[in-house]
């Protein structure tokens, strides 16, 4: 493997574990709570029903 492959393949194995990590923050800090939450008023709005 040529050096750019090297590269192409840490900078790709980087991105991966940092976004499981804050993934994994998100889902300890209950993120995801506000989020749905805004999801669904955002749905409700759309529909017509809030």
């Amino acid at each position: 493997m040529d050096n750019t492959g090297r590269t192409a393949a840490l900078i790709r194995a980087v991105l991966i574990i940092t976004g499981a990590i804050l993934i994994t923050i998100g889902i300890l800090g209950k993120e995801y709570v506000s989020v749905f939450n805004k999801a669904v008023r955002i749905c409700l709005e759309c529909i017509g029903i809030g």
